[in-house]
């Protein structure tokens, strides 16, 4: 099995590199032209995209490239348009004509993020904020393509690589006396090595499925973590299991505000909970308690 990786030094597709590795062939490559094989992963660049497809002939992409930063989106909205819808359709044609499976990363931002049931993946999508759009415009490229696509919708996520709001409390925790933090927004944390733990399961499930019944694992599938909490919650989490590891904190007062107190270019969803029952039943798999993960990577910090 030959497999593709787009994207190889974000927080997830930098897990991918290690999680996809037992399972098949791996190029793993970004948006800069890979020295060992001559080849670029930039999605924006067509003719890049249509040269490593037609050359390595993949049997699974997975694109872990996208435009992320939220609340620049709202002034930035052609790149990200670009970058989340345009490229993941030239993407999708591209995989089309190999008949590759396409693989593909999306967030809880296509919904109104109102309510507080979890979402599912047939609930009505209805976007609040540019990058929420451009990600759903890349959502509907998929299925208007008829490429072979699985589209894992997630939220909150973090990894030991990158900047992060673990990484961002520990620090701020370590220099000043008091921290507000938003409580109404809920979520679950769900770590980058957990998204590409999953998708290895995925890819294998897949592989070893006969042609009819790949048919009906392709669609929208929701990863997140089990459990929830508020960002308020989730940053005391983080500094009860820093001190309990031996970690000195100045930090003395945690206030929870709501997010009307702390306005942003973007609109920001307060129901980030996603119903994740449909990808652990379609493949067999468990996922775990947010906290786990989280307690992990802090342990991997300190």
């Amino acid at each position: 099995m030959k497999i593709l990786i787009l994207g190889k030094n974000g927080q997830v597709g930098w897990e991918l590199q290690r999680s996809l590795q037992p399972l098949g062939e791996v190029i793993a490559l970004d948006r800069y032209e890979d020295v060992e094989h001559g080849f670029s992963g930039d999605i924006t660049n067509f003719e890049a995209i249509e040269k490593v497809i037609q050359t390595f002939q993949p049997d699974i992409v997975l694109n872990a490239t996208a435009y992320t930063a939220v609340d620049k989106a709202e002034s930035e909205v052609e790149q990200a348009d670009l970058v989340n819808h345009i490229a993941v359709k030239h993407l999708a044609e591209q995989c089309k004509a190999i008949d590759a499976l396409l693989i593909h990363y999306s967030t809880d931002y296509v919904f109104n993020g109102q309510g507080t049931a979890a979402w599912q993946e047939d609930d009505t999508t209805e976007p609040q904020n540019a990058y929420g759009k451009t990600k759903r415009n890349g959502e509907i490229a998929l299925e208007q393509s008829q490429v072979k696509f699985i589209n894992l919708r997630t939220s909150w996520v973090y990894a030991s690589r990158g900047h992060n709001f673990i990484k961002t409390m520990l620090k701020l925790a370590q220099s000043k006396d008091e921290l507000s933090i938003i409580d109404d927004q809920i979520g679950a944390p769900t770590g980058a090595a957990l998204i590409a733990d999953v998708t290895a399961q995925i890819v294998r499930y897949y592989a070893l499925q006969p042609q009819l019944q790949q048919k009906h694992l392709l669609g929208h599938y929701h990863l997140a973590a089990q459990g929830e909490t508020s960002w308020y919650a989730y940053a005391n989490y983080i500094f009860d299991v820093a001190k309990a590891h031996g970690l000195a904190l100045q930090l003395k007062t945690v206030k929870p505000i709501s997010t009307v107190d702390y306005p942003t270019p973007a609109v920001r969803p307060l129901n980030s909970r996603l119903n994740t029952q449909k990808l652990q039943q379609m493949f067999a798999l468990h996922l775990p308690q947010w906290q786990q993960g989280v307690e992990h990577m802090i342990k991997e910090t300190l």
